[in-house]
């Protein structure tokens, strides 16, 4: 709840007045097949922000949302220069590499984004971690029975 709360001004658009800055906007990138909504992008510094509301530790999940989102805009036109995760509790940003810059973090997105297009439900395993689970988004619509 505390993250949608965050999200409500992005979400209505009402952020930034300035044409530069998209936000909000739905991306597509065809060739990881991968759609999402993107925070922040300012058009003329080519900067892409995705805001949280607290940054404790940079995942490779928050890496791989960015470089998706990265992907997917250049996919549309836009000229990508830099990447930025902001912590909104902390008022502090935190630079990410793009994607061509950290070619072994580009590899693992890519390797992930391979491996969920060709899970196959019915015959592979799955092995909950209930660390994960604790302090999972959706836990509410998972099998608790799993963690």
């Amino acid at each position: 709840m505390k993250g949608e709360a965050a999200h409500t001004t992005i979400d209505t658009k009402k952020y930034n007045t300035r044409k530069n800055i998209l936000q909000g906007i739905e991306v597509f990138s065809e060739h990881y097949n991968l759609c999402g909504k993107i925070d922040l992008f300012d058009t003329e510094s080519g900067q892409l922000t995705e805001r949280k509301r607290e940054i404790k530790t940079i995942y490779d999940g928050y890496v791989f949302q960015v470089y998706a989102q990265c992907h997917a805009l250049r996919e549309m036109g836009y000229k990508v220069k830099s990447i930025v995760l902001h912590d909104l509790i902390h008022n502090k940003n935190y630079s990410v590499q793009l994607p061509e810059e950290n070619k072994s973090m580009q590899d693992k997105f890519e390797s992930l984004i391979k491996e969920m297009n060709t899970y196959d439900m019915m015959n592979s395993s799955f092995e909950a971690n209930p660390q994960k689970c604790n302090n999972c988004i959706y836990s509410n619509l998972c099998d608790t029975a799993l963690c």
